[in-house]
């Protein structure tokens, strides 16, 4: 692991835990697979107690594996994508074209998560998008948008139609290019994507074989109460303490 300075004792209180739970974050999607070196991003929005009125997130150092990322090694950024604490490391300026889009109209995106994966990807270039063939696709489709490909995510203009594809969905599949999940947490966003990813494995692997079975749409109705009570009403904190055990167990190194 690289050498960096710890930031616990520099930052707010508050700071740092959201700085230790985004670094599990990257180290949870590294162990799952879904990165894809250095060039997928997960940014978590700094609380009111931190940033006050203004508009400010971490996000991962540009040129860092997911699996190398610290609490103290994650750089904190302004709507400007000016750094606002010292860090050797650059940002990725696709990297903050997406997610700085994404939080500046979406209060209730604490957490966004944009990944590359291979299923991912693949689902992303298929016209039909994603089927409802899986108990999986059941929780993602009632809150599936779809934003068309424009290149890499370099212009500022993308940004509006970006946020207006978005809407208010949980869950953005960028044609041609990959999944991203909102979260009102940043375990809600894992656990968004965990889901979304596992649909999209799931479709890959299903469109390999026999004729598919679609589920009745009257299913997908109420889908949200349905989430609710498989998770006993705790959300994505039903399998987050267990992710973060995982972790320790692992390497605890993350929240350094």
């Amino acid at each position: 692991m690289m050498n960096i300075p710890s930031l616990a004792a520099h930052v707010h209180p508050d700071e740092w835990a959201l700085r230790c739970e985004l670094a599990a974050a990257y180290r949870l999607v590294a162990l799952y697979g879904w990165s894809d070196l250095v060039f997928t991003h997960i940014s978590a929005r700094l609380p009111t107690s931190v940033a006050g009125d203004e508009h400010q997130f971490l996000i991962n150092p540009y040129g860092l594996m997911f699996d190398e990322i610290t609490a103290s090694s994650l750089v904190k950024v302004d709507m400007q994508c000016n750094k606002l604490n010292d860090s050797p490391f650059p940002v990725n300026p696709a990297g903050f074209v997406i997610h700085s889009a994404i939080h500046d109209v979406r209060e209730d995106a604490a957490c966004v998560l944009h990944t590359h994966s291979r299923a991912g990807v693949a689902v992303s270039a298929q016209r039909c998008g994603v089927l409802p063939i899986s108990q999986q696709s059941t929780f993602v489709l009632p809150s599936l948008a779809y934003h068309d490909y424009e290149g890499v995510a370099f212009r500022p203009d993308e940004k509006p139609r970006l946020q207006a594809d978005l809407g208010s969905a949980t869950f953005l599949m960028l044609r041609n290019h990959g999944l991203l999940v909102t979260g009102t947490s940043i375990p809600a966003a894992f656990l968004n994507m965990y889901t979304f990813e596992n649909t999209c494995r799931i479709q890959i692997d299903a469109q390999a074989g026999g004729e598919l079975i679609h589920v009745n749409p009257g299913i997908l109705q109420g889908m949200a109460h349905v989430m609710k009570t498989a998770t006993a009403g705790l959300g994505a904190q039903i399998a987050w303490p267990a992710l973060l055990r995982k972790l320790d167990k692992i390497d605890p190194s993350y929240t350094t």
